[in-house]
């Protein structure tokens, strides 16, 4: 049986983690012994999250590159780092203009970057990290209506491989979680204006027939950040209720 405090001792920064998927990371971290820094640009979320389950917080913007560097590179050491933080925009491909593209790429691929840039210096001094970037399943599968979305999400996983290649000998895991559709709030909101079809669409998608939770993927992440994942690096985990398989 796992341990619960299997994670006891070490420090992990979550972006993104005041809401949603991220909360459920940082609350399944903390629970398993992780001291945890929540990043995330709603702060007062953030801090009311730490308050709760004795974590820090702090506010941050990851598509200031800098700033993302910043915080990483002060929260060092750093044992685990969660790339999560994440935003979506549907439009056909043609309709979306190049002003639209710079804060997909931004926060979906060029923070993953930045942060785990930050990161990895005193990993490799200290001959151990976890590192696992949340993607999607449409980095691997494509998604109509969402190109660009998904093309920053293919590349998090292609650089999620190279630093695993990187960074093996020096005793660093890095790997990638491939959520499908999770019941979230901002899920909850696309089905708020694309009505009951929407919804149901989501859940065909899948194997299993439903929605995913948010725990479903923290529980992945924790995994991965465990000594039990010691022998897994640079690897797409999707917990999507085989949405990844086809039909």
């Amino acid at each position: 049986m796992n341990s619960p405090l299997r994670l006891s001792g070490r420090r992990a920064f979550v972006t993104g983690g005041a809401k949603g998927i991220g909360a459920a990371i940082v609350r399944r971290l903390a629970a398993e012994g992780a001291s945890v820094i929540i990043a995330d640009q709603d702060v007062d979320a953030a801090r009311s999250l730490a308050a709760e389950i004795g974590a820090s917080a702090v506010r941050l913007d990851v598509t200031d590159l800098q700033a993302a560097h910043d915080a990483v590179s002060a929260a060092r050491p750093l044992a685990i780092l969660v790339n999560n933080a994440g935003v979506d925009q549907h439009a056909f491909f043609t309709h979306t203009t190049l002003a639209q593209w710079e804060p997909l790429l931004a926060v979906n691929l060029e923070a993953v970057l930045a942060t785990t840039h930050a990161a990895l210096p005193a990993m490799q001094a200290a001959g151990y990290g976890r590192i696992i970037n949340i993607s999607s399943e449409a980095g691997r599968m494509g998604s109509r209506g969402g190109a660009v979305y998904a093309a920053a999400k293919g590349g998090v996983i292609a650089f999620t491989k190279s630093i695993a290649r990187e960074n093996g000998h020096k005793g660093i895991t890095a790997n990638v979680v491939a959520p499908g559709p999770i019941d979230t709030p901002l899920l909850r909101k696309a089905v708020e204006q694309g009505g009951e079809r929407l919804l149901d669409a989501m859940k065909a998608s899948t194997l299993l027939g439903r929605l995913g939770r948010p725990e479903e993927v923290a529980a992945a992440v924790a995994f991965l950040a465990s000594d039990e994942a010691a022998f897994i690096t640079g690897e797409t985990l999707g917990v999507s209720g085989g949405m990844g398989c086809g039909r």
